[in-house]
């Protein structure tokens, strides 16, 4: 088996690269720090390949798939799971590099990520095209309106991409995580209900994947919480999520 994923240095990423490599595939990793990268890949058995880059960056995605393919052959699943996430508000100038740095990977890195090896797995027949989401997604939440909508365009693109592909072989799964115990999440200094070590949702997500599921919520929880929170109306989402907890802003992305 051979799974390429970015964000692997950390969090999920890091999760689910342990765990493809515990049931002996050949992973690609790819994410912006290098040291972080090289330590994780020498703790890893079997022989992997480690490509340090921002997801932002189109051209060296591109140069990454060229050369796992080159190397290793096409991969049977490739997992967008680079994200960043971080407190904005909408009246606030400074918090707009921000809102585009959040697009820039969470959307277009993720874009940037699946486009290289959609051709070659077409052609093959075959494959796994993962995208992580977010519950977040699913309404906009105060205070995270970049991530929120972020991820809501992400679900959506996802989306787009499973019906173009329909027919041709290759699968598109889309994970909408709830809390997971990841750095990502630390930083949080509110209730997250239902939250998972990174460990247990990496082998949660797997299943999902190896199954070709289109669309799952992990844990399932906080997919009835996901059901719950598109049918509230409009005032009465407004009046609980008013008072809800939010991430800090200005956090180094």
């Amino acid at each position: 088996m051979r799974v390429f994923i970015t964000g692997a240095s950390s969090g999920i990423g890091e999760a689910l690269a342990r765990h493809y490599a515990a049931m002996g595939a050949t992973l690609g990793l790819a994410a912006r720090r290098q040291h972080r990268l090289s330590e994780l890949i020498a703790g890893l058995p079997g022989e992997h390949a480690c490509y340090p880059l921002d997801v932002a960056d189109a051209a060296a995605l591109q140069a990454a798939a060229a050369d796992f393919i080159a190397h290793h052959g096409v991969p049977d699943i490739v997992i967008a799971n680079a994200g960043v996430s971080v407190g904005t508000l909408a009246d606030e100038a400074d918090d707009l590099p921000a809102l585009n740095r959040v697009f820039q990977t969470n959307v277009m890195g993720m874009a940037q990520t699946l486009q290289p090896f959609i051709g070659a797995m077409k052609a093959r027949g075959s494959g796994r095209l993962v995208g992580i989401a977010s519950v977040a997604g699913i309404r906009g939440l105060p205070g995270a309106g970049a991530y929120s909508a972020s991820k809501a365009a992400a679900i959506t693109f996802l989306e787009s991409l499973r019906v173009e592909l329909r027919g041709s072989g290759v699968k598109v799964v889309t994970i909408a995580p709830g809390y997971i115990a990841t750095p990502m999440t630390a930083v949080n200094s509110y209730p997250m209900p239902f939250i998972l070590p990174a460990d247990k949702a990496a082998r949660r997500f797997s299943r999902a994947i190896e199954r070709g599921t289109s669309y799952t919520v992990i844990p399932w929880q906080m997919g009835i919480v996901a059901k719950l929170m598109r049918l509230l109306p409009n005032p009465v989402f407004d009046a609980i999520f008013a008072r809800g907890g939010r991430k800090p802003r200005g956090l180094d992305l």
